[in-house]
């Protein structure tokens, strides 16, 4: 495959995991008779048949094997499913109790979250716009803060859950489907403890109580799940990185916009304010990357 047509369908694929990611909170809403607990133990589970199961039908156990002869890699990996299992939690959690707007504030947050980790445990170094753009960000955070009189904790939340899963994929050198196959492993059990505990009488509803209409989107879960997370990696090996930074603000533009335009939540001129910081701060860090894009490619011309 050339490398314009490896180009095109890795844009495509990045494009397609954002915007489901993106679209996510109207597929959580059909399930609102569902309990948040339930719907994140059904997605736990059926995302791990479907990625688990793909693997060995095509690659047999030997991507396990292979994680598995270092052993720093493996915890590492199982460190990491906690830290999606928790914010994949508190997403759903967030978006059944009517938190759209606050759950695409995360997300805005996460890439200048990310590059402060970067500084903070990579020790990389910050030009003066990204400084600008991370400042903004603060002061949109901080006026949220006081207008409401308390901090975005579900936005808070989620962006330090993302941000350190980030950090930690990036120090594991493995392949991202074998890693995300391996956090699978890691969380599929207590995931399946939970739900057959529940089925035993304890509120679970599968088959029996929440209709079948809701048991198809249960099942479905693992679908929409893993589909965007391997359009993802594919995607990002074949597109660059500055294209991703851009790409990655599909996401939570459309999270907001379903937030504020289909589920109706409340969303006032304070609000505004403080989204605003955030958005310019955004653009700020954009800049930046498109700069450093280009002055790479310059240098290597």
């Amino acid at each position: 495959m050339n490398p314009a047509t490896e180009h095109r369908n890795g844009l495509l694929a990045a494009t397609l995991a954002f915007v489901m990611w993106g679209l996510f909170p109207l597929y959580w809403h059909l399930l609102a008779e569902v309990p948040s607990s339930q719907i994140i133990a059904h997605r736990i589970v059926w995302s791990a048949v479907l990625l688990i199961g793909g693997l060995a039908i095509a690659r047999g156990w030997g991507w396990l094997h292979e994680v598995w002869l270092t052993p720093r890699r493996f915890w590492l990996l199982g460190l990491s499913s906690l830290l999606i299992s928790a914010n994949w939690s508190l997403y759903i959690w967030a978006v059944n109790a009517g938190h759209v707007i606050e759950t695409s504030l995360g997300y805005f947050i996460n890439p200048l979250l990310s590059v402060v980790l970067g500084v903070v445990v990579l020790g990389e170094r910050l030009g003066k716009l990204q400084w600008v753009a991370v400042g903004l960000a603060a002061l949109g955070v901080a006026w949220l803060t006081w207008q409401s009189g308390r901090p975005p904790w579900i936005a808070i939340g989620l962006s330090i859950t993302f941000g350190l899963y980030g950090l930690l994929r990036k120090l594991v050198a493995v392949e991202a489907v074998t890693g995300l196959g391996v956090e699978s492993l890691f969380m599929v059990l207590p995931a399946l403890l939970y739900v057959l505990w529940a089925e035993s009488g304890h509120g679970g509803g599968f088959i029996s109580g929440w209709g079948w209409g809701n048991d198809v989107l249960l099942v479905l879960a693992g679908v929409v799940s893993a589909v965007p997370l391997i359009a993802f990696a594919y995607g990002v090996r074949r597109i660059p990185l500055s294209v991703v930074g851009l790409l990655q603000y599909i996401g939570p533009t459309l999270q907001f916009l379903v937030g504020v335009l289909i589920l109706r939540e409340p969303f006032n001129a304070n609000q505004l304010v403080g989204f605003c910081l955030i958005w310019s701060g955004l653009v700020v860090f954009a800049v930046a990357g498109v700069r450093a894009a280009r002055k790479a490619r310059l240098a290597r011309a």
